[in-house]
């Protein structure tokens, strides 16, 4: 059945829940050093709904799933609790769409995908705004609540920005209750880190961390191009991406990355 059965699930369900599992189970992609991040998510998601696909079986004429989770079974890899503590759970989730609701859904969705009550530290990516839009405070403000929410729920530990120059991480910074961890730098947009940055993250104890992310990691069209091309003959132009998480578990003793891997999820837009 492969792709006919996974058309048919795809043109009954409301909502796509894809888990690529730990990247480093997957001896295809060990061999492959993609160039970009964005090649790198294009090639985990198609590489994903393929193989999810290729499995799909043949008694599904009963079968209607509201929420159609895709994932590759081999790759799913679960915590161990004894060894919780030796590893620290990092995410930076991309919002793609505008709801300040998903935060919660990407954060529920990769602790239960990891077989933890908790992640370590969360780094948010917000929409990306209008061109010629400059990124503010108000605009900031809904997610940033959403994520101080799940800090008090003690679902994340420490949570921080992407992107922000010194005035707007002071702005937040001032306004927020839960204080930012951390503000990642593009590497792209900047080779030394601006001093009026460094002096402010210095003395509120903030940390810089660097980043080669594109501003949109993942943008509609490009979800809806690999659903296309892994499934041929879907409506794929019906399925819109709201947010992507990337996840990384490493050993703090030893700082090696133990496990990464990518959790997204779309909604089917059908008018």
């Amino acid at each position: 059945m492969g792709t006919d059965g996974a058309r048919a699930l795809l043109e009954r369900a409301a909502t796509l829940t894809l888990q690529t599992g730990n990247l480093l189970n997957w001896g295809c992609l060990r061999k492959k050093c993609p160039a970009t991040p964005g090649e790198e998510v294009r090639d985990c998601i198609q590489k994903t709904l393929a193989e999810w696909s290729s499995k799909v079986g043949q008694d599904l004429n009963e079968e209607i799933l509201e929420v159609l989770e895709c994932t590759v079974d081999q790759a799913i890899e679960k915590i161990n609790p004894e060894e919780r503590d030796e590893l620290k759970v990092s995410a930076k989730l991309f919002l793609i769409g505008s709801h300040s609701s998903s935060i919660r859904d990407a954060v529920d969705l990769a602790c239960s995908a990891l077989g933890v009550a908790q992640l370590d530290s969360v780094i948010i990516a917000p929409p990306p705004i209008e061109d010629g839009t400059n990124l503010s405070l108000e605009y900031l403000q809904p997610y940033w609540q959403e994520l101080e929410n799940l800090v008090q729920n003690k679902k994340i530990v420490a949570i921080g920005t992407s992107d922000l120059d010194k005035t707007l991480l002071e702005q937040l910074y001032l306004w927020a209750q839960v204080k930012p961890s951390s503000n990642q730098v593009n590497l792209a947009s900047c080779c030394v880190m601006p001093p009026d940055l460094t002096a402010f993250a210095k003395q509120f104890d903030i940390q810089l961390l660097t980043h080669n992310d594109p501003k949109e990691l993942l943008c509609e069209a490009s979800f809806q191009e690999v659903l296309q091309e892994s499934i041929q003959n879907t409506k794929a132009h019906e399925w819109i991406p709201l947010w992507l998480l990337r996840y990384s578990v490493i050993v703090k003793s030893r700082g090696i990355i133990k496990s990464k891997g990518y959790i997204m999820q779309a909604k089917r837009n059908a008018s």
